[in-house]
């Protein structure tokens, strides 16, 4: 296990609730900046938190709080969403987020969440199809904040119309798709999001590193066994390909993909002076 991962695997190792999703995040950017001073930047959302606190004073309503994150975050310090390049996977990586000012829905909402953190605002990650968001909810109902979008508090019918520019009117809006997620669930999205970047690319050394995390990350990572072990297979990392498709197949052993990774595994065993 690479310094980078065991550290990542640290942050990860615990109850959900006490998951520092920012630090985590920053880990996940040390894959591709094993230089990274993660406590520099964790000390920048630290700043950032005080100058929130400072344009609020003394007020403590929740729209009052939005209203001076919303400030700080897109008119003082200019973040905005990356419109223009959207798969680049510097939109991922918290680091980049951070140091260029611009990012992907999920990245910016991690800073709008951990920056809210500092000032006593509790919001939660949304997991909206396409799209992610974050909402606070309080006695008085929900509010949905749209942090790819200056921070906007999205209705309803705004929401159904985010729905109908990326699924081109085939998806209703369900209460379901404003369910809060986990620290854990927003880490495995970033994941997933890179994972597919990369696959694209065919940068399959990084997508593998993407992988291993998702198998420390998850509680159960069935498939990301059967993955990083298709991956070891590309990368012609036999032994390790082995490994994995075995342990996949001795956990999902009904699954539907299961007769084609026995075949892998059975060409595999046929490569004795590969297997080494």
């Amino acid at each position: 296990m690479t310094e980078s991962l065991l550290c990542f695997s640290k942050a990860v190792k615990c109850q959900d609730s006490e998951i520092d999703l920012g630090r985590a995040a920053l880990l996940i950017a040390q894959m591709d900046y094993p230089d990274l001073d993660v406590e520099s930047y964790l000390k920048r959302m630290d700043r950032l938190g005080a100058a929130v606190k400072d344009m609020a004073g003394d007020e403590e309503g929740v729209y009052r709080l939005l209203a001076c994150l919303n400030y700080v975050l897109f008119r003082q310090e200019g973040f905005r969403g990356n419109r223009s390049d959207y798969y680049d996977p510097k939109n991922s990586f918290l680091n980049e987020v951070m140091d260029r000012k611009i990012g992907i829905p999920i990245a910016l909402s991690v800073l709008y969440l951990e920056v809210a953190r500092r000032v006593g605002l509790a919001l939660h990650g949304v997991g909206f199809p396409g799209h992610f968001l974050l909402k606070h909810v309080d006695r008085e109902g929900e509010i949905i904040v749209d942090p790819f979008n200056g921070g906007e508090v999205r209705s309803n019918d705004e929401l159904q119309g985010i729905l109908d520019d990326i699924y081109s009117g085939k998806a209703l809006l369900k209460s379901e798709f404003l369910s809060p997620v986990s620290k854990r669930q927003i880490l495995t999205r970033m994941l997933n999001n890179l994972r597919g970047i990369y696959l694209q690319q065919g940068d399959f050394l990084k997508g593998l590193s993407v992988v291993e995390r998702l198998v420390v990350l998850e509680p159960n990572p069935v498939c990301e066994y059967r993955d990083r072990g298709l991956l070891h297979l590309r990368l012609e990392n036999f032994p390790q390909a082995l490994k994995d498709l075995e342990t996949y197949l001795r956990l999902a052993s009904d699954a539907d993909d299961a007769d084609e990774i026995r075949e892998q595994v059975l060409y595999l065993k046929k490569q004795p002076t590969q297997l080494h």
